[in-house]
């Protein structure tokens, strides 16, 4: 199992924006050349992570990001869920899937379980451990 690019690349600029947009505002081509993400990319995120309620962002000449709440309160399945959506291993995890063999599946009753299990996983790291991961390395 891997993230897509945009669920990773949304681990790093929320890792930065715990170091640094927390009481002042950034924006976003600071924010991308702090990453070495593209200026598209981080815009993209922007949007989708304040949408998520995870930055907050303010348009204008004395505008920027920030965090919406604090690190402490971010968690790694917050951001992962703003880019990807809901977290689930499988395709029917959230209703038919049109899997071939879905009606003579035994292992589909299992996966909300192993579903919990990683979100509780990823619900148990906040963006304040990854910040304090950087600072240490």
């Amino acid at each position: 199992m891997r993230l897509s690019n945009l669920a990773d690349y949304a681990v790093v600029a929320m890792r930065a924006a715990a170091g640094h947009c927390g009481s002042t505002l950034w924006s976003a081509a600071q924010l991308a050349e702090q990453t070495g993400l593209p200026v598209p990319t981080v815009q993209k995120l922007v949007s989708r992570l304040s949408a998520a309620g995870l930055l907050r962002s303010t348009r204008g000449a004395n505008g920027g990001i920030r965090l919406a709440r604090p690190a402490a309160a971010i968690t790694l399945a917050d951001i992962i869920e703003a880019v990807e959506g809901p977290i689930a291993m499988t395709q029917c995890s959230d209703g038919p899937s049109g899997c071939q063999i879905e009606h003579n599946c035994g292992a589909k009753p299992h996966w909300p379980q192993v579903n919990r299990a990683i979100r509780g996983a990823l619900e148990g790291i906040t963006l304040a451990d990854l910040a304090k991961e950087e600072e240490a390395a």
